[in-house]
This record gives structure tokens, sequence and C-alpha cells, in this order.
């Protein structure tokens, strides 16, 4: 008998929360969890079905991976985010922020009830999923700028370029360079040209879409890619966002020195083999919108 109590405060006092489910979803046991900065109590879900309690498509995923597990019989490990609003039953005691955790999904060698169980330990990853993703975001920014730099394009345009390969679902590149640049560096400082680079990106996040990739690619150039966008949208896009930079550039450089933006538009083509001959076509693009007197947009 003696065992029999120890085991069960070993239970209530493992740190993180543990779950028996059935494959149908059924709360069999809930034990642990107890510390309410990092969990809800748990133990009034037993005998409750998922489907009941957990918000339909996530209470779908948990199926999922309760099947997974079983028919594997292997340990599964998969982060995901829940909070109290996700789930009916828990109390308000607890993390009021939703909760990013890791859960390790074991079948079981016993039924219950009939039916096979799993063992689902969720561990609360938050902390640790935030700074990840501040991480990620470091990685993924151009300092100067605040926009996308180089490796985030090229990971952007790899899906989108698999996405033209097999669906062919389009996307339109264009890459815009600051005309008269040079002159302000000269002349005013590189701080002064910094700022105007700092404008022309507050222009593209001020008039692109939340969807498309805005890269600064380097010094004075941009590269952005519009995903799900025939050509002919791109072009009343780039038209519109050429006579914003027209604008606002010109009233920041002054009368002496005009800071203007030439650009080059293409899209993904059927003959390209990867997103940079893409690049390249609306690069030329660029150049040519140079050699013609700059302040312009050229479509290849």
């Amino acid at each position: 008998m003696m065992i029999v109590e120890q085991l069960k405060a070993l239970l209530r006092a493992l740190p993180d929360p543990a779950f028996v489910l059935s494959r149908s979803g059924k709360y069999v046991a809930v034990f642990g969890g107890r510390d309410k900065r990092y969990y809800h109590d748990g133990s009034g879900l037993v005998g409750a079905n998922i489907l009941d309690l957990v918000v339909p498509d996530k209470a779908r995923w948990f199926l999922q991976q309760i099947a997974r597990a079983l028919e594997s019989r292997e340990l599964l490990i998969e982060e995901y985010e829940l909070s109290n609003k996700d789930v009916k039953g828990l109390t308000d005691d607890g993390p009021l922020k939703p909760i990013w955790f890791e859960g390790r999904i074991q079948a079981l060698d016993f039924l219950v009830d009939g039916e096979e169980v799993v063992l689902w330990v969720a561990s609360n990853i938050s902390e640790r999923y935030q700074l990840e993703r501040k991480l990620r975001e470091l990685s993924d920014t151009d300092q100067l700028t605040g926009l996308f730099n180089r490796r985030k394009l090229q990971h952007d345009l790899n899906q989108q370029y698999d996405s033209w390969v097999k669906y062919s679902i389009p996307t339109s590149v264009f890459i815009f360079d600051l005309d008269n640049l040079k002159k302000i560096n000269d002349t005013q400082g590189h701080h002064a040209g910094d700022a105007i680079i700092q404008a022309a990106a507050n222009i593209c996040r001020a008039e692109l879409r939340h969807s498309d990739t805005v890269c600064r690619f380097g010094g004075d150039e941009f590269v952005v890619s519009l995903p799900n966008t025939m050509l002919e949208q791109a072009q009343r896009i780039v038209e519109h966002l050429h006579r914003c930079l027209r604008t606002e550039l010109r009233r920041i450089s002054g009368e002496h020195i005009v800071v203007t933006a030439s650009i080059g538009l293409t899209v993904m083509k059927q003959e390209d083999q990867s997103p940079e001959d893409a690049i390249r076509r609306a690069d030329a693009a660029l150049y040519t919108a140079k050699n013609q007197g700059k302040d312009r947009v050229v479509t290849a």
C-alpha cells in the first residue's frame, strides 16, 4: 500500500503535465504540471474527450498525433501552441498568454476500457520558442532597414519557384536601386545616404503587401518577390510603388541632387531552371532602365 501511495505522490509531483489519452481522444488520466506559472490545472479534464473540449482544428490535430504514435509505436516529438481559450474546462489560474509546448507521445502497452492509449507529456517551451523566433528574425533581417536579407529572400524564392513548377502558381520579381545615391554619399555623407535607403524601405513596407518578400539585396539595391501574382497585376503594383518612391525620395533628397528609383520587373517563366533565372532577368531589365535614362520601370 505504501508503494502505491508513493507512486501517486511521484506522479503528482511530475514537473510537466502527463496525460493518458485514448485513441478516440478521451482523457483517461492527468498527472503532474501543478506549477501555475507554467501550466493550467488539467485534472478536471479526466473523463472528457478532446473533441468536446478543444477547438475543432486543434482537436483533429491531437487525434492525428495519437493515431501516429499508436501505429508507429515510436516516440513522437511535436511542437504546438495552446491556450486556456482553446480548451474548455481549464481554470483561469495559470499563464495568461498562449503556451508553446513540446509534446512527447508514446504508445502504451495496455488497453483502457478496451481502447489503445498513449502517454502524452507536454513541456512548456514558450521561453525557448520565443528566443528561437527572435534569433530567426535577426538572422533574416537587414540591420539598417529592418527588411529581409538575402538569406530570407533565397528561402522564399525557392518555395515560390517550387509552387510555380508543381502547381503553376505565378510569382513576379522586381529589382530596384536608387538613382544618384552615390552623389548623396559623396557630398552629404553616408548618414544622409542611409537615411534615404531607410526611407525607401519604409515606402516599401507601407505600399507593398504583407505576403510580399521585400529584401535589401545590398547597398542601395532592393529585391521584391510578389507571390501568386501574374505579370499584369505586378506591373500595376510596381508602377504604384515607383510613383510613391519618386514623390517621397524627391522630397527627402532635395533640389540639388534628386534621388529616384530604376526598376526591372519580370515573372517566373516556363524556361526558368531556378529562381536565379528570374533574378538575372529582372536585373537585366533594371540595367536597361538605367541605360534609358533612370527613374523608370522596365519589364522583361
